[in-house]
């Protein structure tokens, strides 16, 4: 059984997500290899809130040069999950 801190990485604070949080909106760093519902249970376990729906995307990485050879950037799956309505995250849980 995957642990729900091993499905998140992390909350995302950027100015483009913190103009969200209003909303309800919340931007996540999650494991490549995890789906919306494991993301949605593990958000709803970790910080005791109710999840209305879970968007996901792929950033995928640049290509960066290393002196004579090219490298890449690792691919990182974000997860935008929206709460319900009077659900909020207030601080971040470790």
């Amino acid at each position: 059984m995957v642990n729900s801190y091993d499905i998140i990485k992390s909350l995302i604070r950027t100015e483009k997500s913190t103009i969200s949080e209003p909303e309800g909106k919340y931007l996540f760093l999650v494991v490549n290899s995890a789906n919306k519902i494991q993301i949605k249970r593990a958000v709803e376990e970790i910080y005791k809130v109710k999840v209305k729906c879970v968007n996901t995307f792929i950033s995928e990485g640049k290509l960066k040069r290393v002196r004579h050879q090219l490298g890449k950037t690792p691919d990182l799956k974000k997860a935008v999950v929206t709460l319900k309505e009077g659900q909020k995250i207030t601080e971040a849980v470790a």
